[in-house]
């Protein structure tokens, strides 16, 4: 298979997936390797427009809290450079309006959580220029190979090696649509670490079984759960409110529909539904899904939007993990991220967070001590731990819809399903315990937050009291007094003030 990139006296990486996944592992490793190789299938556009590799790209992104962090602290300056091309923050819950079961979230101004909102044409081109520019500050050599796919690794059951790839885009008389000749020989990558961030179509399963390992255990909860999007912009002053909406599923509404903002203006509609209520994608069908939602606040926007693009598609919406933390699960040299490694279903807008999070967590266990023995094992552990408050959430959101043997969930799981169910029929009126849930929801806090003693006995003692019956107008100040960063301990409701998206 050649000279590893060991004997040849250089550290290189391969990061298998130029998009945000892979923009973000080549930040993790820089200083640590001395050569970075990305392979990326497609070929990254000028300016920010969507492309045909990131098959999600048209539907919402935001990066929640603890993402933002994250993105910042692997590249400085990250999340205002986003702000800076149009990206919308929005703080929660003041502007972002929620509908429970039991009524609309009041609209607390608590100061502690945000969100950041753009499409991903405008993410996935500030993150690449940042990432490059930080390459290009740093002793670490960066090669990315576009029109280029991994095809398998090099590399045994116990170490993988480097990477098989080819040329894409080359026509069956070997020349590619440009008219260029196309090198379609298969050649190998030799290198000392390999991170595939190829995203949820990642071969990695299959490639176990050309090294002669077992696949590592996967498990899937799919609720089925389609939806369509369509981006807008209010066609005057006089109307749609400059405040999001979110109206998510909930046990007896099998429908749902968000409304937020994202740069030049514009408004980003996504509808979803479970199985046998899935949005239309023509005109006409997806105008009137909106209106057999939860609530029928976001179709009574729809006079004052103007449509600006189609309606979008998209049904890949299953959570899978792969377990590749568990002991074994990874041969030396080799490390999964992103949606590779965990996937969520894309409604609850954690993907991206939960990237970053990843990727920091991949830098961190390399600054603890560098490639060393037992490195890949300890890093893909750190991986999947950056992953759980993520998964936690999804599945415990989507269990309740899903068929067959997926919807068998363990006698734990299922009090603990029924306890959040609770919890967030009280956070909606609940300054103390809304905080608290948005604490773990943005991810800089862990599941475990929610069952403290205190917060349990809020949950199971007091009575469930009805939210408002129509989003508030009005904004509420909360004081509060927290012991540390990012958790929440007690509240205050004050005076309420008007307030605004930023």
């Amino acid at each position: 298979m050649g000279e590893t990139a060991e004997a040849a006296g250089e550290r290189h990486a391969v990061v298998i997936g130029g998009g945000l996944a892979g923009m973000l592992a080549v930040t993790a490793l820089l200083g640590h390797v001395d050569t970075v190789t990305v392979v990326e299938r497609d070929r990254y556009p000028q300016g920010h427009v969507f492309r045909k590799g990131v098959p999600q790209a048209r539907h919402l992104h935001v990066f929640l809290t603890g993402g933002q962090r994250a993105l910042d602290a692997l590249l400085p300056g990250t999340v205002q450079a986003l702000t800076d091309a149009g990206a919308r923050t929005l703080h929660l819950p003041r502007d972002l309006v929620t509908r429970t079961g039991v009524g609309w979230q009041r609209r607390f101004d608590e100061q502690r959580h945000t969100c950041v909102s753009a499409t991903r044409p405008v993410i996935d081109g500030i993150v690449r220029d940042r990432a490059l520019r930080a390459a290009a500050g740093s002793k670490t050599r960066l090669e990315v190979l576009e029109a280029t796919e991994a095809v398998g690794l090099t590399g045994d059951a116990g170490r993988v090696t480097g990477v098989r790839i080819r040329t894409r885009g080359a026509r069956d008389d070997g020349q590619r649509a440009d008219g260029s000749a196309a090198d379609t020989a298969e050649r190998s990558i030799p290198a000392v670490l390999v991170v595939d961030a190829s995203g949820r179509s990642s071969k990695t399963p299959q490639w176990y079984a050309e090294l002669g390992r077992p696949a590592p255990r996967e498990e899937t909860v799919d609720a089925g759960i389609a939806y369509a999007t369509r981006i807008f912009r209010p066609t005057g002053p006089a109307g749609a409110p400059d405040i999001g909406v979110n109206i998510p599923h909930w046990p007896g509404n099998p429908r749902g529909a968000v409304y937020v903002p994202v740069e030049d203006g514009k408004w980003l509609l996504t509808a979803s539904g479970i199985r046998g209520h899935h949005p239309p994608t023509d005109d006409r069908g997806f105008a009137d899904f909106t209106a057999t939602v939860g609530d029928p606040f976001i179709h009574g926007l729809l006079p004052h939007l103007e449509p600006v693009s189609p309606v979008h598609g998209f049904r890949d919406t299953s959570n899978r993990r792969r377990h590749y933390e568990r002991p074994g699960a990874v041969p030396e040299g080799f490390v999964v991220l992103g949606d590779a490694n965990c996937t969520f279903n894309p409604v609850y807008g954690q993907g991206m967070s939960v990237v970053a999070l990843g990727a920091l967590a991949l830098r961190r266990t390399l600054e603890s001590g560098g490639l060393r023995p037992g490195f890949a094992g300890e890093a893909q552990r750190a991986v999947a731990r950056a992953s759980d408050a993520a998964w936690f959430g999804a599945v415990g959101a989507d269990r309740p819809y899903v068929s067959g043997p997926e919807s068998r969930a363990g006698l734990l799981e299922r009090l603990t399903n029924r306890y959040l169910q609770r919890f967030i029929g009280h956070m909606a009126v609940d300054p103390v315990l809304g905080a608290a849930f948005r604490d773990v929801f943005c991810l800089t806090a862990p599941p475990s937050r929610l069952l403290s003693p205190r917060l349990a006995l809020r949950v199971l003692l007091r009575p469930l009291r009805p939210g408002p019956g129509t989003p508030q107008t009005r904004v509420e100040s909360v004081r509060r007094a927290a012991r540390g960063r990012g958790t929440a301990d007690g509240a205050e409701v004050t005076a309420p003030h008007s307030a605004g998206t930023d």
